[in-house]
C-alpha cells in the first residue's frame, strides 16, 4: 500500500504548489485593487482635508472617529496616508514607465546592432550601474525644487539599467532563433527585423520589468522624502509621514509610524506578488524547476 501511494506524491506536491500560487495571486490582486480604489474614491467620497489641523485632537489613538489616529498637530492620518499612497503610486508608475522606455531603447540598440556598439553601450551601462542608485538620485533631486516630478525624473533616470540588460539578453536570445535567420536570409533589413520581430518579442519582458520596478520606485520615493529631498514637508507623502513621526514613536505613540509604514510595505508586496505570478507565466520552465 505504501508503494502504491508513492506515485501520487509528486502530483500532490504540484497541486499544493498550484493552490498556494492561486491564493497568493488572489490576495495580491485583491490588495492592489483595494488600494487603488482607496486612492481614487476615498478623497472625493469622504471629503476629509489632509491638512486640517486641530491642536485639541493631537496624537489621538485609533478610534471610530479617526481609524488611523491623529498626528502631533491633530491631522487625521487616514486621509494623509491615502494622499501619500496616491503620490507614491503616481511616482512609482510614471518613473517605472520612464525607466522602462529608456532601458528598452538602450538594450534594444545594444542587442540589435551588436559588435562594437553593443560593447560600448554595455560598458556605459556598467559604469552607470557602479554608482549607487540612492546617491545618484539624491544628486538629481538636489538640482530641482522639492516636488513630485523631480522625484519621478530621479527614479526614472537611475533605474533603467536593469531593464536595459534584460532587454539586451532577450534580444540576443531572439537573434539565435531559426525564424530570425530565415528573415535575414529573406533580405529583411535591420530596421524591419527590429520592428517586426525583436521589439515585439521583448515587450512581455519589458512590461514585467516595469511592474517589478514600481515597488522599488515607491521605496525610492519614500526614502528621498524621508531624507527631506523628495516632496515638501507640508505635502502628504508616506516618506514624510514616517519622518515626522519619529519623535512620537520615541514617546510611545506608535500609530503615526505604523500606518504610513504599512501603506509602504503592503502595496509593494502586493504588486510584487502580481509581478511574480506574471513572471511564472512567462517562464513556465523556471517554475517547474523550482517545483522539482
Amino acid at each position: 500500500m505504501a508503494d502504491l501511494a508513492l506515485p501520487t506524491a509528486p502530483g500532490r506536491v504540484a497541486r499544493t504548489a498550484r493552490t498556494a500560487r492561486t491564493w497568493k495571486l488572489r490576495i495580491s490582486a485583491t490588495l492592489v485593487a483595494g488600494f487603488v480604489l482607496a486612492v481614487l474614491l476615498v478623497p472625493p467620497l469622504v471629503g476629509l482635508d489632509e491638512q486640517a489641523v486641530d491642536l485639541g485632537a493631537k496624537l489621538l489613538p485609533p478610534s471610530l472617529d479617526h481609524p488611523f489616529g491623529t498626528d502631533d498637530v491633530g491631522r487625521d492620518l487616514l486621509p494623509r496616508c491615502v494622499y501619500g499612497l496616491r503620490v507614491s503610486l503616481l511616482v512609482g508608475v510614471v518613473a517605472a514607465l520612464v525607466a522602462t522606455v529608456l532601458g528598452t531603447a538602450v538594450g534594444a540598440a545594444a542587442g540589435a546592432l551588436g559588435g562594437w556598439t553593443d560593447r560600448l553601450v554595455m560598458r556605459c551601462v556598467d559604469a552607470f550601474s557602479s554608482v549607487p542608485h540612492l546617491l545618484l538620485g539624491i544628486f538629481i533631486v538636489a538640482l530641482f525644487r522639492p516636488g513630485v516630478w523631480p522625484v519621478v525624473v530621479s527614479v526614472g533616470l537611475t533605474h533603467w539599467v536593469s531593464t536595459a540588460r534584460i532587454v539586451r539578453a532577450e534580444i540576443l536570445s531572439l537573434r539565435a532563433r531559426p525564424y530570425i535567420d530565415a528573415a535575414v536570409s529573406g533580405g529583411a533589413s535591420r530596421l524591419r527585423l527590429a520592428r517586426r520581430h525583436l521589439i515585439p518579442g521583448v515587450l512581455p519582458q519589458a512590461g514585467l520589468a516595469a511592474v517589478l520596478m514600481i515597488p522599488h520606485a515607491i521605496w525610492h520615493e519614500s526614502a528621498l522624502s524621508f531624507l527631506g529631498l523628495g516632496l515638501p514637508t507640508h505635502q502628504a507623502s508616506l516618506g514624510t509621514l514616517v519622518q515626522s513621526a519619529r519623535g512620537t514613536l520615541l514617546a510611545g505613540d506608535w500609530w503615526p509610524t505604523l500606518f504610513p509604514g504599512l501603506f509602504i510595505i503592503v502595496p509593494t508586496l502586493a504588486i510584487a506578488g502580481l509581478a511574480g505570478a506574471w513572471r511564472e507565466r512567462l517562464n513556465p520552465r523556471r517554475r517547474s524547476e523550482l517545483m522539482l
